[in-house]
């Protein structure tokens, strides 16, 4: 609960460093980075949707379900499984 709070505060500020932190260096930062430069409120309005998908594939991991249809506009594979890694998921 700490870090979403944390990572809540990063993206107000810095909407692409909290992008990184979820998804690592790939399209959704690039994304993110674009959005940011044309316009502050697209880049946080993308941030706050990848913690979304994030936090919520990991809570319905932990309740044991697994859903693995990617987010729409997702392109993380970390934010698309809640950070449970690459596969890692349906094995529960």
């Amino acid at each position: 609960m700490i870090s979403a709070l944390i990572l809540v505060i990063i993206a107000i500020f810095l909407p692409p460093v909290a992008v990184f932190i979820i998804s690592g260096c790939g399209a959704d930062l690039l994304i993110n980075i674009c959005l940011t430069i044309l316009g502050f409120l697209p880049g946080h309005v993308h941030a706050f949707y990848l913690i979304y998908v994030y936090y919520h594939k990991q809570e319905q991991a932990s309740m044991g379900i697994y859903d693995s249809r990617p987010a729409p506009g997702v392109y993380s594979d970390n934010v698309n499984t809640g950070g449970e890694g690459y596969g890692s998921m349906g094995a529960r």
